[in-house]
């Protein structure tokens, strides 16, 4: 794909380049370098991502601060995120060897010794487009390699007398919650990556990575309510919202609630990249008429049939940006609810105060999107 092909919808509501870049730059000032960053820098050649909410540094943030960078073209701070993660996070013994805990604390020290995939999904993709910006270095940062050998763990551990358990489901080939669980997280699933993936990974792995992608557009069909668009945090491997209780935990993840907002940015960007529609991106499609950008109260907690519940939203500016970035899986000319949609998300700024992580994110990735610049390298 090159440079022309890739969308620029802010400029087909009006915003000229001009607008768009001083946004973009903005916002990078923001997320890494404002009063209100999250990228905080640790000595001579580290630094992390902090998520505000929760005080510590997750492989979700870590991970995305580096899709970010690779997008940006900031390789001295791509390369300190990698080297933060790999000293502290990642995992050289036990069940989990080649993983990455998910959860630290600032200071390095771990919070938990087990790993979220969607954290292992987003370093080996943020790796490969290192690789390819700006070439393979030596140890950690021949990056190709760290990715490949990533992907390898993912989906090979617990073979041949290998400790732990895979990140995907060999059988169908979905992505787990967690290594060896039995139900998903229709967020994680990115057949976008997994494309990639399937021309970038070991020889012997690229099959099943491209089995992957085309598993994961049919589960998202399932996932996405026929009625509302809307899918749960958790799901069932048939699609439907997984509503069991966890030994771990004891909130509700079958609703349409933070974790869930990503699923729809994530078919418009496969859309942008790919041009593959089975069918799954009529979710976001039924998702923008289903809330009205302009009515007050729809940043709220809602059934996945599109009942509210009465309680705001945790992550709004979350909700609003993912909604506005699902437009990509729709042609041009933009409808006038897809228009209102990108508009509302032109009109908000970064989000301040204490949960502003997550919310922050979701924005980043999805200013990039609308505006032509989340790539592929």
């Amino acid at each position: 794909m090159t440079k022309n092909e890739y969308r620029n919808v802010f400029s087909e509501i009006g915003k000229t380049e001009d607008e768009i870049n001083k946004k973009i730059k903005d916002s990078v000032n923001e997320f890494f370098f404002g009063e209100n960053r999250l990228y905080h820098e640790v000595g001579d050649d580290m630094a992390y991502v902090e998520d505000t909410g929760n005080n510590d540094a997750r492989t979700e943030g870590m991970s995305y601060g580096m899709m970010l960078c690779v997008q940006l073209d900031m390789k001295s701070e791509f390369d300190r995120l990698w080297k933060w993660s790999k000293k502290y996070m990642f995992m050289t013994d036990g069940n989990n060897e080649g993983y990455f805990a998910w959860s630290c604390k600032v200071t390095g020290e771990r919070n938990a010794n087990g790993p979220a995939p969607d954290g292992e999904e987003f370093y080996a993709m943020a790796l490969f487009f290192a690789s390819h910006r700006w070439g393979d270095g030596d140890g950690i940062f021949n990056y190709s390699h760290e990715a490949r050998e990533l992907l390898r763990a993912c989906i090979h551990k617990g073979e041949n007398g290998r400790v732990g358990a895979p990140m995907w489901n060999r059988d169908n080939k979905l992505i787990l919650f967690g290594p060896g669980c039995d139900f998903t997280d229709p967020s994680y699933h990115l057949p976008h990556f997994y494309e990639l993936f399937a021309q970038w990974a070991y020889d012997e792995d690229r099959a099943f990575f491209a089995e992957a992608a085309a598993a994961s557009r049919e589960y998202l069909i399932r996932s996405c309510h026929g009625k509302s668009g809307m899918n749960p945090e958790y799901g069932e491997f048939d699609g439907s919202p997984m509503s069991r209780r966890l030994p771990w935990m004891n909130e509700r993840h079958d609703w349409f609630f933070s974790d869930s907002y990503r699923t729809a940015a994530n078919i418009g960007l496969d859309f942008e990249w790919f041009r593959k529609d089975i069918g799954q991106c009529s979710g976001p499609e039924r998702l923008r008429e289903t809330l009205d950008p302009d009515k007050d109260g729809i940043c709220a907690i809602y059934e996945t049939d599109g009942t509210p519940l009465g309680e705001p939203a945790k992550h709004p500016l979350g909700l609003i940006a993912t909604t506005a970035q699902s437009v990509l899986s729709s042609p041009a000319p933009l409808s006038e609810r897809s228009r209102r949609w990108v508009e509302r998300f032109w009109s908000e700024p970064m989000r301040t105060g204490k949960y502003r992580y997550y919310d922050n994110c979701l924005y980043f990735f999805a200013l990039l999107a609308l505006s032509g610049n989340y790539r592929i390298y």
